[in-house]
């Protein structure tokens, strides 16, 4: 069996020996339950050691997160000559009633709509080369009720302002723009985990969705000396460096031709394919936009049925004028894999499931949650070299018969001999498996 408290050695500097004994016996107890999990699951299958009270206090017990999972990642999981970028995502938990810390409503993609709840931000390190993620940041979103407030009335009509600039409006300042306070709490994160690399991993880029599209999102992530990568609307009005010469009075002309989306200039298409009757064309080019402080590096992918002749189109962008338009889309792409996180943290770890309502607690069984996920990429490392479709259903499997075998062994008079009790062990372990050797 693996030695558990081994690979939580590394958690020592952050823990005490009583509290990596108490995450060992959740931890075993994560990988051997069938039910929920919850405090009260957790201490049915945690065995001697692990009562629910024990639990209760290890949920109470402030911990520094972030150094958690870092540690954690840096010892077992960091690979220091590969290639990394973060990537931020929302991930939102459904609750009822009122006392939980931080509830309200938030919207969610699963459900398409705003739901009552509790969210979380996270940022995850992407390992470029193997194309995993591994979380390392956690933070709850919590909303004031000015902005719960702000956001009932957003949905009541505004009154329309009159044509042209008002009258005595001045320039404004498109680098040095306020923060709101959802940017300020991610820009904190951010400096987090700015702090916890330090000089041990060199990170350039951070990747988020087309929610952060925006010149605010984008000096909010340059002011912690990253590159942003994200997505513009699709009607985005992008427009060319203007070349012509200067008239002789007045500002020089600073913007171009308009990029037109439906006769996009050939001499900027870097790549043509064709599958299946759709074609994919790609375009790169240094365009400006009137809401952005500086020029953005922006890929057009731009599709075509060739049959009914419909037409679709993707605009990618990074703050990075150098990047080539490959790994701009090969980054982007990868902010996907924070979504595989979210489901296993729901799906197998407890994210969906806590019970807990006060904000210590909460904070514990969420970043659990995240923690379980990096260490059950470690355990699989162990398996996949002879199996390399060890799953995470695959690893409970596993530890929930050895939970079984163990339990067994304790009613028995007289313990059978050694090579007996491994050979039950390897057949009860693969029990509920799906993929066995």
């Amino acid at each position: 069996m693996i030695d558990i408290v081994a690979l939580l050695h590394c958690l020592s500097p952050e823990m005490n020996v009583r509290m990596i004994g108490q995450l060992e016996r959740i931890v075993l107890a994560m990988l051997a339950i069938s039910g929920r999990v919850t405090m009260l699951g957790l201490s049915r299958w945690a065995g001697e050691g692990g009562s629910y009270r024990t639990i209760q206090r290890f949920y109470n017990t402030t911990v520094d997160w972030g150094q958690i999972h870092w540690m954690l990642i840096k010892s077992h999981l960091l690979q220091r000559d590969a290639k990394y970028i973060l990537a931020g995502d929302e991930v939102v938990v459904t609750k009822a009633g009122k006392a939980t810390h931080g509830v309200n409503r938030f919207f969610s993609s699963l459900y398409g709509k705003p739901v009552p709840g509790v969210s979380f931000f996270s940022l995850s390190l992407v390992n470029v080369a193997l194309r995993t993620a591994h979380p390392l940041r956690i933070g709850q979103v919590l909303r004031s009720e000015a902005e719960t407030a702000s956001k009932v009335n957003e949905t009541k009509p505004e009154v329309k302002a009159g044509r042209g600039r008002p009258k005595g409006s001045k320039n404004r300042n498109k680098v040095d723009v306020p923060l709101s306070p959802y940017l300020s709490f991610i820009s904190t994160l951010l400096q987090a985990v700015q702090q916890l690399l330090g000089t041990t991993l060199s990170v350039s880029y951070v990747v988020l969705d087309g929610a952060f599209g925006n010149n605010s999102a984008l000096q909010m992530v340059r002011r912690c000396d990253y590159h942003l990568i994200s997505k513009l609307a699709v009607n985005s009005a992008l427009y060319f460096r203007s070349t012509a010469p200067y008239a002789g009075r007045g500002a020089h002309k600073k913007y171009g031709d308009k990029l037109n989306y439906a006769n996009l200039p050939q001499n900027y298409r870097q790549k043509s394919t064709t599958e299946e009757d759709i074609r994919t064309d790609i375009y790169q080019f240094t365009v400006l936009h009137k809401l952005f402080a500086q020029p953005l590096n922006v890929v057009v992918i731009f599709k075509t049925n060739l049959t009914t002749n419909q037409c679709a189109h993707v605009i990618l962008f990074s703050s990075d004028l150098d990047q080539t338009y490959n790994q701009l889309i090969d980054y982007y792409t990868l902010r996907f894999q924070i979504e595989f996180n979210f489901r296993d943290a729901k799906q197998f770890w407890g994210l969906e499931d806590f019970m807990n309502i006060k904000q210590t607690p909460l904070t514990t069984a969420a970043n659990l949650a995240f923690f379980m996920v990096n260490f059950s990429f470690i355990l699989r490392q162990r398996w996949q070299p002879l199996q390399p479709s060890f799953s995470v259903l695959d690893l409970k499997a596993h530890f929930r018969g050895l939970k079984y075998v163990a339990e067994t062994l304790k009613l028995l008079p007289q313990l059978p001999d050694p090579f007996v009790i491994q050979s039950i062990s390897a057949k009860l372990s693969r029990l509920g498996a799906v993929n066995t050797p």
